[in-house]
Protein backbone atom coordinates (compact mmCIF):
# COMPACT_ATOMS: atom_id res chain seq x y z
CA UNK A 1 0.00 0.00 0.00
CA UNK A 2 0.83 3.39 -0.69
CA UNK A 3 1.19 5.34 2.74
CA UNK A 4 2.71 9.00 3.23
CA UNK A 5 5.29 9.89 6.16
CA UNK A 6 2.23 10.83 8.59
CA UNK A 7 0.90 7.14 8.06
CA UNK A 8 -1.81 8.12 5.65
CA UNK A 9 -2.91 5.12 3.36
CA UNK A 10 -3.24 6.57 -0.54
CA UNK A 11 -6.04 4.97 -1.38
CA UNK A 12 -7.92 7.22 -3.80
CA UNK A 13 -6.68 9.55 -7.06
CA UNK A 14 -8.45 12.18 -8.72
CA UNK A 15 -7.72 12.15 -12.89
CA UNK A 16 -7.93 15.32 -13.89
CA UNK A 17 -8.94 14.44 -18.03
CA UNK A 18 -9.46 17.60 -19.22
CA UNK A 19 -8.91 21.44 -18.10
CA UNK A 20 -11.38 23.00 -19.84
CA UNK A 21 -15.16 24.04 -19.24
CA UNK A 22 -18.21 24.85 -20.67
CA UNK A 23 -19.37 27.11 -17.82
CA UNK A 24 -17.64 29.86 -15.69
CA UNK A 25 -18.46 28.80 -12.10
CA UNK A 26 -17.72 32.46 -10.03
CA UNK A 27 -15.55 30.24 -7.34
CA UNK A 28 -13.55 28.42 -9.84
CA UNK A 29 -12.74 30.20 -13.05
CA UNK A 30 -12.16 33.37 -13.51
CA UNK A 31 -14.54 35.14 -16.54
CA UNK A 32 -12.27 35.55 -19.64
CA UNK A 33 -9.83 32.72 -18.48
CA UNK A 34 -7.62 31.70 -21.55
CA UNK A 35 -4.50 29.52 -19.91
CA UNK A 36 -5.48 26.42 -20.53
CA UNK A 37 -2.90 23.45 -21.25
CA UNK A 38 -1.77 22.58 -24.91
CA UNK A 39 -3.18 19.48 -25.78
CA UNK A 40 -0.15 17.96 -27.10
CA UNK A 41 0.56 18.25 -23.33
CA UNK A 42 -2.24 16.35 -22.16
CA UNK A 43 -1.30 12.61 -20.87
CA UNK A 44 -2.96 10.53 -23.69
CA UNK A 45 -5.27 7.79 -22.67
CA UNK A 46 -2.41 5.32 -22.70
CA UNK A 47 -0.26 7.37 -20.28
CA UNK A 48 -3.49 7.44 -18.37
CA UNK A 49 -3.93 4.05 -18.02
CA UNK A 50 0.07 2.92 -17.28
CA UNK A 51 -0.36 5.72 -14.29
CA UNK A 52 -3.59 4.34 -13.38
CA UNK A 53 -2.53 0.79 -13.42
CA UNK A 54 0.88 1.79 -11.37
CA UNK A 55 -1.47 3.31 -8.62
CA UNK A 56 -3.70 0.42 -8.60
CA UNK A 57 -1.04 -2.11 -8.56
CA UNK A 58 0.52 -0.03 -5.07
CA UNK A 59 -2.98 -0.47 -3.70
CA UNK A 60 -5.25 2.40 -4.67
CA UNK A 61 -8.95 1.34 -5.23
CA UNK A 62 -10.52 4.26 -6.03
CA UNK A 63 -10.28 6.55 -8.93
CA UNK A 64 -12.84 9.78 -10.11
CA UNK A 65 -12.43 10.70 -13.52
CA UNK A 66 -12.85 15.04 -12.53
CA UNK A 67 -12.07 18.10 -15.04
CA UNK A 68 -12.57 20.92 -15.48
CA UNK A 69 -16.16 19.37 -16.98
CA UNK A 70 -14.34 15.63 -17.72
CA UNK A 71 -17.28 15.28 -20.69
CA UNK A 72 -15.66 17.51 -22.82
CA UNK A 73 -12.83 15.01 -23.00
CA UNK A 74 -13.73 13.35 -26.24
CA UNK A 75 -14.30 9.13 -26.01
CA UNK A 76 -14.21 9.68 -22.08
CA UNK A 77 -16.53 5.99 -21.54
CA UNK A 78 -13.48 4.38 -23.90
CA UNK A 79 -11.24 5.68 -20.90
CA UNK A 80 -13.71 4.72 -18.36
CA UNK A 81 -14.08 0.99 -19.91
CA UNK A 82 -10.13 0.81 -19.54
CA UNK A 83 -9.98 2.03 -16.06
CA UNK A 84 -12.81 -0.11 -14.70
CA UNK A 85 -11.19 -3.33 -16.15
CA UNK A 86 -7.97 -3.06 -14.48
CA UNK A 87 -7.53 -5.09 -11.90
CA UNK A 88 -7.50 -3.83 -8.19
CA UNK A 89 -9.79 -0.85 -9.51
CA UNK A 90 -13.03 -1.48 -6.67
CA UNK A 91 -14.47 1.99 -7.40
CA UNK A 92 -14.55 4.51 -10.69
CA UNK A 93 -16.79 7.18 -10.48
CA UNK A 94 -17.44 10.75 -11.92
CA UNK A 95 -18.11 14.43 -11.07
CA UNK A 96 -19.39 16.38 -13.73
CA UNK A 97 -21.59 19.73 -14.38
CA UNK A 98 -24.18 17.39 -16.15
CA UNK A 99 -24.70 19.69 -19.14
CA UNK A 100 -23.23 17.13 -21.26
CA UNK A 101 -24.72 14.07 -19.05
CA UNK A 102 -27.80 13.38 -21.06
CA UNK A 103 -25.40 12.43 -24.12
CA UNK A 104 -23.24 9.81 -22.26
CA UNK A 105 -25.07 8.60 -19.54
CA UNK A 106 -25.98 5.13 -20.71
CA UNK A 107 -21.72 4.84 -22.68
CA UNK A 108 -20.51 5.88 -18.42
CA UNK A 109 -22.86 3.23 -16.90
CA UNK A 110 -22.49 0.37 -19.59
CA UNK A 111 -18.07 1.14 -18.99
CA UNK A 112 -18.04 0.61 -15.31
CA UNK A 113 -18.69 4.36 -14.08
CA UNK A 114 -21.41 3.83 -10.93
CA UNK A 115 -21.12 6.57 -8.48
CA UNK A 116 -21.51 10.75 -9.96
CA UNK A 117 -21.02 13.89 -8.26
CA UNK A 118 -23.02 16.62 -10.23
CA UNK A 119 -22.72 19.94 -9.61
CA UNK A 120 -25.26 22.56 -8.94
CA UNK A 121 -25.65 25.32 -6.78
CA UNK A 122 -29.28 26.08 -6.82
CA UNK A 123 -32.83 25.49 -8.42
CA UNK A 124 -33.35 28.51 -9.30
CA UNK A 125 -32.72 29.66 -12.74
CA UNK A 126 -31.28 32.92 -12.43
CA UNK A 127 -29.46 32.03 -9.69
CA UNK A 128 -27.48 29.41 -11.76
CA UNK A 129 -27.00 31.64 -14.72
CA UNK A 130 -25.36 34.23 -12.28
CA UNK A 131 -23.49 31.56 -10.90
CA UNK A 132 -22.44 29.44 -13.83
CA UNK A 133 -22.09 32.22 -16.61
CA UNK A 134 -24.64 30.16 -18.71
CA UNK A 135 -28.17 29.60 -18.76
CA UNK A 136 -27.10 25.68 -18.01
CA UNK A 137 -30.35 24.85 -15.67
CA UNK A 138 -32.33 23.38 -18.35
CA UNK A 139 -29.28 20.69 -19.24
CA UNK A 140 -28.19 19.51 -15.72
CA UNK A 141 -31.64 19.06 -15.40
CA UNK A 142 -31.51 16.98 -18.27
CA UNK A 143 -28.20 14.88 -17.65
CA UNK A 144 -29.41 14.55 -13.85
CA UNK A 145 -32.59 12.63 -15.32
CA UNK A 146 -30.53 10.84 -18.19
CA UNK A 147 -28.16 9.30 -15.14
CA UNK A 148 -31.39 8.75 -12.77
CA UNK A 149 -32.70 6.56 -15.69
CA UNK A 150 -29.71 4.88 -16.47
CA UNK A 151 -29.09 3.18 -12.95
CA UNK A 152 -26.08 5.75 -11.09
CA UNK A 153 -26.28 5.03 -7.14
CA UNK A 154 -25.70 7.29 -5.56
CA UNK A 155 -26.01 10.36 -7.12
CA UNK A 156 -24.47 13.04 -5.18
CA UNK A 157 -25.64 16.81 -5.48
CA UNK A 158 -22.61 18.92 -5.09
CA UNK A 159 -23.69 22.49 -3.36
CA UNK A 160 -21.35 24.94 -2.79
CA UNK A 161 -22.72 27.04 0.13
CA UNK A 162 -22.52 30.51 -0.38
CA UNK A 163 -23.22 33.21 2.18
CA UNK A 164 -25.89 35.70 0.54
CA UNK A 165 -25.62 33.61 -2.54
CA UNK A 166 -27.36 30.78 -2.36
CA UNK A 167 -27.45 29.67 1.18
CA UNK A 168 -31.47 30.36 1.29
CA UNK A 169 -31.80 28.07 -1.34
CA UNK A 170 -30.87 24.72 0.77
CA UNK A 171 -33.80 23.37 2.25
CA UNK A 172 -35.71 23.53 -1.35
CA UNK A 173 -32.87 21.47 -2.55
CA UNK A 174 -33.08 18.93 0.57
CA UNK A 175 -36.65 18.41 -0.82
CA UNK A 176 -35.48 17.52 -4.23
CA UNK A 177 -32.47 15.60 -3.14
CA UNK A 178 -35.67 13.53 -0.85
CA UNK A 179 -38.12 13.95 -4.36
CA UNK A 180 -35.13 11.97 -6.30
CA UNK A 181 -33.17 10.01 -4.28
CA UNK A 182 -29.83 11.68 -4.04
CA UNK A 183 -27.70 12.49 -2.24
CA UNK A 184 -26.92 16.00 -1.00
CA UNK A 185 -23.60 17.58 -0.42
CA UNK A 186 -22.82 20.91 1.09
CA UNK A 187 -19.67 22.28 0.45
CA UNK A 188 -17.93 24.86 2.18
CA UNK A 189 -15.79 27.24 -0.71
CA UNK A 190 -12.12 27.47 -0.65
CA UNK A 191 -9.89 29.92 -1.13
CA UNK A 192 -8.31 28.05 -4.16
CA UNK A 193 -7.21 30.92 -6.35
CA UNK A 194 -8.47 34.48 -6.26
CA UNK A 195 -12.11 33.32 -7.63
CA UNK A 196 -11.85 31.19 -4.95
CA UNK A 197 -10.93 33.53 -2.09
CA UNK A 198 -13.62 36.18 -3.52
CA UNK A 199 -16.60 33.51 -2.98
CA UNK A 200 -18.93 34.33 -0.12
CA UNK A 201 -18.18 31.93 2.31
CA UNK A 202 -20.10 30.19 4.64
CA UNK A 203 -19.66 28.30 7.82
CA UNK A 204 -21.47 24.97 7.48
CA UNK A 205 -21.48 23.93 11.22
CA UNK A 206 -24.43 26.28 12.15
CA UNK A 207 -26.18 25.10 8.52
CA UNK A 208 -25.69 21.70 9.83
CA UNK A 209 -27.39 22.19 13.38
CA UNK A 210 -30.58 23.74 11.92
CA UNK A 211 -31.14 20.48 9.30
CA UNK A 212 -30.17 18.62 12.25
CA UNK A 213 -33.32 19.85 14.35
CA UNK A 214 -35.65 20.32 10.89
CA UNK A 215 -34.92 16.79 9.60
CA UNK A 216 -33.67 14.71 12.96
CA UNK A 217 -30.58 13.86 11.28
CA UNK A 218 -28.18 11.18 12.29
CA UNK A 219 -24.83 10.46 12.33
CA UNK A 220 -24.09 7.97 9.17
CA UNK A 221 -21.01 5.48 9.52
CA UNK A 222 -21.45 4.22 6.29
CA UNK A 223 -18.47 4.75 3.82
CA UNK A 224 -20.09 6.21 0.38
CA UNK A 225 -17.13 6.87 -1.65
CA UNK A 226 -13.78 7.46 0.46
CA UNK A 227 -13.85 11.02 0.13
CA UNK A 228 -13.77 13.88 2.94
CA UNK A 229 -17.74 14.31 2.90
CA UNK A 230 -19.00 13.23 6.54
CA UNK A 231 -22.50 12.25 6.40
CA UNK A 232 -25.58 12.26 8.06
CA UNK A 233 -29.21 10.33 7.62
CA UNK A 234 -32.76 10.74 8.91
CA UNK A 235 -34.54 8.19 11.16
CA UNK A 236 -36.04 6.63 7.78
CA UNK A 237 -33.22 6.84 5.46
CA UNK A 238 -35.15 8.44 2.42
CA UNK A 239 -32.28 11.61 2.89
CA UNK A 240 -28.32 11.76 3.17
CA UNK A 241 -26.67 14.75 3.98
CA UNK A 242 -22.84 15.28 3.23
CA UNK A 243 -20.50 18.15 4.35
CA UNK A 244 -17.65 19.12 3.34
CA UNK A 245 -16.17 21.69 5.77
CA UNK A 246 -12.17 22.50 4.72
CA UNK A 247 -12.44 25.65 6.82
CA UNK A 248 -14.68 25.11 9.47
CA UNK A 249 -13.83 21.57 10.36
CA UNK A 250 -10.26 20.60 8.16
CA UNK A 251 -9.98 16.75 7.45
CA UNK A 252 -6.57 16.62 6.76
CA UNK A 253 -5.41 13.94 8.79
CA UNK A 254 -7.36 11.14 7.33
CA UNK A 255 -6.74 12.39 3.85
CA UNK A 256 -6.28 9.62 1.45
CA UNK A 257 -5.95 11.64 -1.62
CA UNK A 258 -3.75 12.73 -4.63
CA UNK A 259 -4.63 14.66 -7.68
CA UNK A 260 -3.38 13.89 -11.47
CA UNK A 261 -3.89 16.95 -13.62
CA UNK A 262 -4.36 16.43 -17.74
CA UNK A 263 -0.89 17.61 -17.92
CA UNK A 264 0.67 14.62 -16.05
CA UNK A 265 1.18 16.66 -12.15
CA UNK A 266 0.27 15.20 -9.37
CA UNK A 267 -0.71 17.34 -6.61
CA UNK A 268 -0.46 16.18 -3.27
CA UNK A 269 -2.66 18.46 -1.86
CA UNK A 270 -5.40 20.96 -2.88
CA UNK A 271 -4.16 23.74 -0.43
CA UNK A 272 -0.10 23.13 -0.67
CA UNK A 273 2.16 23.80 -3.88
CA UNK A 274 3.97 20.13 -3.62
CA UNK A 275 3.83 18.83 -7.01
CA UNK A 276 5.48 15.84 -9.13
CA UNK A 277 5.24 15.87 -13.30
CA UNK A 278 5.02 12.32 -14.70
CA UNK A 279 4.58 13.33 -18.36
CA UNK A 280 8.19 13.82 -18.92
CA UNK A 281 9.18 10.22 -17.54
CA UNK A 282 6.41 8.32 -19.61
CA UNK A 283 7.00 9.98 -22.41
CA UNK A 284 11.20 9.06 -22.13
CA UNK A 285 10.18 5.26 -22.07
CA UNK A 286 10.13 5.04 -18.50
CA UNK A 287 9.50 1.39 -17.04
CA UNK A 288 6.83 0.07 -15.10
CA UNK A 289 9.26 0.01 -11.74
CA UNK A 290 10.51 3.79 -12.57
CA UNK A 291 6.69 4.66 -12.62
CA UNK A 292 5.92 3.13 -9.17
CA UNK A 293 9.19 4.36 -7.36
CA UNK A 294 8.37 7.64 -9.09
CA UNK A 295 5.07 7.35 -7.40
CA UNK A 296 6.16 6.69 -3.87
CA UNK A 297 9.16 9.35 -4.65
CA UNK A 298 6.29 11.49 -4.74
CA UNK A 299 3.34 10.40 -1.90
CA UNK A 300 7.01 11.25 0.59
CA UNK A 301 6.15 15.10 -0.82
CA UNK A 302 2.64 15.39 0.96
CA UNK A 303 2.63 18.04 3.26
CA UNK A 304 0.53 16.89 6.70
CA UNK A 305 -2.28 19.39 6.01
CA UNK A 306 -3.53 22.84 4.21
CA UNK A 307 -3.27 26.37 5.22
CA UNK A 308 -6.65 27.53 4.22
CA UNK A 309 -6.92 29.68 7.42
CA UNK A 310 -3.67 30.47 7.79
CA UNK A 311 -2.47 31.67 4.57
CA UNK A 312 -5.90 32.25 2.64
CA UNK A 313 -3.87 33.78 -0.49
CA UNK A 314 -1.37 31.16 -0.98
CA UNK A 315 -2.82 28.98 -3.72
CA UNK A 316 -2.77 30.96 -7.16
CA UNK A 317 -3.74 28.44 -9.15
CA UNK A 318 -7.24 28.18 -9.69
CA UNK A 319 -9.25 24.82 -9.16
CA UNK A 320 -9.77 23.97 -12.87
CA UNK A 321 -5.77 23.75 -13.05
CA UNK A 322 -5.48 21.36 -10.03
CA UNK A 323 -8.63 19.15 -10.63
CA UNK A 324 -11.95 18.77 -9.22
Amino acid sequence: MLMDRFGRTIEYIRLSVTDRCDLRCSYCMPKGFKGFEEPENWLTFDEIARVIGAFTRLGTRRVRLTGGEPLLRRNLPQLAARLSALPGLDDLSLSTNATQLHKHAEALHDAGVRRLNISLDSLRRDCVSELTGSDSLPRVMEGLMAAKAAGFAPIKINMVAMKGVNDGDIEAMVAFCIEHGFVLRLIEAMPVGDTGRAAHFLDLQPVLARLQQQFGLLPQAADLGGGPARYWSTPDGRFTLGLITPISQHFCATCNRVRLSVDGTLYMCLGQEERFELRPLLRAGCSDAELEAAIREAIELKPERHEFRERPGKIVRIMSMTGG
